[in-house]
């Protein structure tokens, strides 16, 4: 069940901005079913930050086993983002994992100006600076960024929406295709939602480049209500299971 969590934590919230699609105070908790086996919980939450002065978006990601799971393989996840209001541009992301005794702890540093990341690694006491294409998203501010995208509505089916993410030391090409529509029953009644397939990276982890299928709420929210991927080993399923502080009305079409 290696990095179960931290998939959750990097697909889980799908922004050009300023569009608005979240606000300081979302909150979002998401109950995870490895197979039929209730596996854990992450949580998002939207937090405000001071950088120079100057308000900032400050996004917080858990992921944690429950239950027996955690006795076979436990996951302590934490990853953070702080980025501009006003451009989405991260300032700062810091990565903190324990699963199942593989451990990491970074923090990256991102120079806009210079189109550089410099990343501190805290368990090593090492540092390296990387040279970034312009525009790069960190992991998280990344599926902020999409959330809010000027485009994001318009896009017709087999359309997607690209960007540059720098992540595990590495720039990532990443691509966001738009595969459709539909009433989706979730615990709150069904909503009307969009469906995406985030194209990654076949063979370590996931059985091919499109075992990720995300549905977002098809309203101004874009809240995150359902993952489902298909691993190399087994299947994982995440649902929306509370929420606060929307921007938005969420909006249901029937209980």
């Amino acid at each position: 069940m290696r990095k179960l969590i931290a998939i959750i934590l990097l697909l889980t919230t799908f922004n050009a901005f300023p569009q608005n699609a979240f606000t300081t105070g979302e909150y979002f908790k998401f109950r995870i079913h490895y197979g039929v086996v209730n596996a854990g919980y992450a949580t998002l939450e939207v937090k405000e930050a001071l950088r120079n002065g100057k308000k900032i978006h400050h996004v917080v990601g858990k992921g944690y086993t429950t239950g027996m799971t955690k006795f076979f393989f436990k996951v302590d996840d934490t990853y953070e983002s702080y980025f501009d209001k006003a451009t989405g541009k991260p300032y700062q992301h810091l990565r903190k994992i324990d699963e199942g005794g593989y451990e990491k702890h970074q923090e990256a540093y991102f120079q806009q100006a210079n189109n550089t990341v410099t990343v501190k690694d805290r368990k090593k006491n090492k540092e390296k600076t990387y040279t970034v294409p312009e525009h790069v998203q960190d992991v998280v501010s990344a599926f902020y960024y999409l959330r809010n995208h000027k485009d994001i509505d318009k896009l017709k089916v087999g359309e997607s929406i690209s960007l540059d993410m720098f992540f595990d030391d590495e720039v990532i090409k990443f691509k966001l295709k738009f595969v459709g529509r539909e009433d989706l029953k979730t615990k709150f009644g069904t909503v009307s939602s969009m469906i995406f397939r985030p194209m990654v990276q076949a063979g370590r982890v996931f059985k091919e480049e499109e075992s990720l299928t995300v549905w977002v709420s098809d309203d101004e929210n874009k809240v995150p209500l359902r993952i489902k991927a298909s691993l190399a080993v087994g299947s994982l399923k995440a649902d929306l299971d509370s929420y606060r502080g929307l921007a938005h009305p969420f909006t249901v079409k029937k209980k």
